[in-house]
């Protein structure tokens, strides 16, 4: 049975290129970084190679990225310490984020007892601007957490007009990237950001390693303490093969991104064909021009149908899912979907189809006659 995966908003599978690098660091410079022999110092020139490189690719400044263990440590920094530190009183962010900025937020307001404002959504998930910008209107010290990209339905958020926006209303600005980095150009110089995030395995890269993007003088402090390590923002010993892995896939995927992109796009486009064919009433939830890798589909087929759905496709070797594998085992609808659905419709088998390079149209036939 050919097995195939149709889950790369969970996470993709490692580049080969990525791999190979990885293991010569891990045999050739396993020095600790931070030793001052010549074992530590060239453990330690490959982190800030790699350091440069990640800079490079997303026009910032080196010192302005600070490796982490992935998107969910680096969100819970920046919303911590811009809390604790930055005397933030207010944050605004959407209902549809993932869950590692809605729990924390929530965390935040119970511990610090801060305003939390939840943008408008319009109905295909994208963000109400109007909305936003009356939220802005009052004076409070704000940051404000929306995400580039859903890892869910595919919204895309204007990152330049929101930016600015925020910059108007001397509003902090995050986002969540960890969908976006490595699959579209983002230019740090040009776009009116503070913070941004990515989880390396996002894009080709190992699991366990990510990294947070915070504007010069930020004034963001660390949430724990030990070593000197990335500046004292994140201590304990750096992984260097990670690290090095990591800047392998950005480099990669931004120098593949062309060729990758298009591959993707007609991949997905066959797959919309295929489904008005077999299926000509399955809907598309959020917007019909949600980013290039992610699909999320409702199915005509019977609510009794969707809690064996996956299970059925798994055995059939499909390997999709119904959201954020961060809920994976969870019995109750998507978050996401629960706000752009009717409430006839929250409970019938929806699919996210997520897509990579590696997919070709075999995957989509098989993934059809399965659902069949």
């Amino acid at each position: 049975m050919k097995k195939v995966y149709l889950d790369n908003a969970s996470t993709t599978q490692i580049r080969s290129e990525v791999l190979s690098e990885m293991t010569k660091v891990l045999f050739e410079d396993f020095g600790n970084p931070s030793s001052t022999h010549s074992y530590g110092r060239n453990a330690k020139s490959q982190i800030e190679l790699a350091r440069k490189s990640i800079a490079k690719e997303l026009n910032c400044n080196a010192q302005e990225i600070i490796f982490t263990s992935g998107g969910t440590e680096a969100i819970n920094l920046i919303l911590h310490s811009a809390v604790k530190d930055l005397n933030v009183k207010r944050i605004i962010t959407s209902k549809i984020e993932h869950h590692a900025v809605l729990h924390t937020v929530e965390a935040l307001q119970q511990n610090f007892n801060i305003q939390v404002d939840y943008v408008a959504l319009k109905p295909d998930g994208s963000i109400n601007i109007s909305d936003l910008v009356e939220l802005l209107s009052q004076e409070t010290k704000t940051l404000v957490s929306l995400m580039h990209v859903n890892n869910e339905i595919g919204s895309v958020l204007e990152l330049n007009e929101i930016g600015k926006i925020c910059d108007q209303y001397n509003a902090l600005f995050h986002s969540d990237t960890v969908q976006s980095v490595g699959k579209i150009p983002i230019d740090l110089q040009a776009t009116k950001v503070d913070f941004i995030v990515a989880s390396a395995h996002k894009f080709h890269g190992p699991k366990g390693i990510g990294f947070l993007f915070a504007r010069k003088n930020s004034g963001l402090k660390p949430m724990f303490f030990g070593g000197e390590q990335e500046k004292g923002f994140r201590p304990g010993t750096e992984a260097t093969h990670q690290i090095v892995g990591l800047s392998k896939a950005l480099e990669y995927s931004y120098m593949n991104l062309e060729s990758d992109r298009n591959h993707i796009i007609e991949i997905k486009n066959y797959l919309v064909e295929q489904l008005e064919i077999h299926f000509p009433n399955f809907k598309i939830n959020g917007s019909t021009d949600n980013f290039y890798t992610i699909i999320n589909i409702l199915l005509p087929f019977s609510e009794s149908q969707t809690p064996l759905l996956l299970f059925n496709l798994d055995m059939k070797g499909i390997a999709v899912s119904r959201g954020s594998a961060c809920q994976s085992g969870v019995s109750k609808p998507s978050h996401v979907l629960a706000e752009i659905l009717l409430q006839e419709e929250i409970n019938k088998p929806s699919l996210r189809i997520s897509f990579s390079h590696y997919n070709t149209k075999q995957d989509i036939d098989l993934l059809i006659d399965a659902l069949k």
